[in-house]
């Protein structure tokens, strides 16, 4: 696992052909943004969560965010845990993040 700022996290994923962008938040977060392209599994379903990430190609590289990079973090050093080889965590989430965010 490794933190990136949000530049070097912005910059990596840019030239990553490979790239999956995780949102570890609650649904009542995504609800007000998500990063274009992502894709949610709520870190605090526990058990369900361990599932999901059971299902993701452990071959990607994984680009993970929260609200303030605390869950992502966890998160990351969950999938490394798992068998992912590439996870990386935003460092201060969401909530420095300065580019556009979709809404559903």
């Amino acid at each position: 696992m490794a933190n990136l700022t949000q530049e070097e996290w912005k910059q990596q994923l840019v030239n990553d052909s490979n790239a999956v962008i995780l949102d570890v938040r609650t649904d009542e977060e995504v609800a007000e943004g998500i990063i274009p392209n992502a894709i949610q599994i709520d870190i605090y379903k526990g058990q369900g969560f361990i599932y999901k990430l059971e299902e993701l190609d452990k071959t990607k590289n994984y680009y993970v965010y929260c609200r303030s990079g605390a869950r992502s973090g966890q998160a990351c050093a969950i999938m490394n845990q798992l068998g992912f080889k590439n996870a990386y965590n935003l460092s201060g989430g969401i909530l420095e993040w300065n580019e556009d965010l979709v809404t559903n």
